[in-house]
C-alpha cells in the first residue's frame, strides 16, 4: 500500500508546459531486458518516432537500454501524462503481440525531469545517449544501435 501512496506523492505538483524540454524515463515491468532483442527495441523506437510524427513532441535525443528508455523531448501538443500513456500503451501492445503474450509490459508511472532553461541541451543529450558507454556495453557510442540525437 505504501507504494501507491508514494506514487501519488510523486505526481503531486507535476505539470506539463508546452515548449518545455523534459527528460523522460520508463522502465519495463520487473526490469526484464526485453530490448536486448534488436527487433523489440525497434518496435519501441517506432513508437517514439510515431509520437513525434503526430506532432506531440519534438524528439531531441533518446536511448533504448535493455530494460528501460530515456527520452529527451520538447513538449508540443499534449501533456506529459498523455505522451507517456500513449507511448507506453502502444509500444506495450505491439511488443506483447510480437512476443505472443498479453500482460502489463511497463512498470507503472514514469520519471520526468524538466530541463532548466540555462542547461546546455547538447550536454544533456550526450549524457542520455552515453548510457551504453557508462554501462560498459560498448567502447564507442557508434557501436550501440538504439539511440539518436539531433546534435550528434
Amino acid at each position: 500500500m505504501s507504494g501507491s501512496i508514494h506514487g501519488c506523492r510523486l505526481r503531486t505538483g507535476r505539470a506539463s508546459e508546452t515548449g518545455r524540454i523534459y527528460l523522460l524515463t520508463a522502465v519495463v515491468k520487473d526490469r526484464k531486458p526485453t530490448f536486448s532483442n534488436f527487433h523489440m527495441a525497434q518496435l519501441l523506437i517506432n513508437e517514439l518516432r510515431r509520437t513525434q510524427s503526430e506532432g506531440f513532441v519534438k524528439s531531441l535525443a533518446w536511448v533504448v537500454m535493455p530494460d528501460h528508455f530515456h527520452w529527451l523531448i520538447e513538449l508540443q501538443n499534449a501533456s506529459l501524462a498523455t505522451i507517456m500513456q500513449r507511448t507506453k500503451s502502444r509500444s506495450g501492445r505491439v511488443i506483447n503481440a510480437a512476443c505472443e503474450r498479453n500482460d502489463h509490459f511497463w512498470q507503472q508511472g514514469y520519471h520526468d525531469r524538466a530541463i532548466r532553461y540555462d542547461e546546455d541541451l547538447a550536454s544533456v543529450a550526450r549524457y542520455v545517449v552515453a548510457n551504453p558507454l557508462r554501462a560498459g556495453w560498448v567502447k564507442r557510442l557508434g557501436d550501440y544501435p538504439h539511440w539518436d540525437a539531433i546534435w550528434l
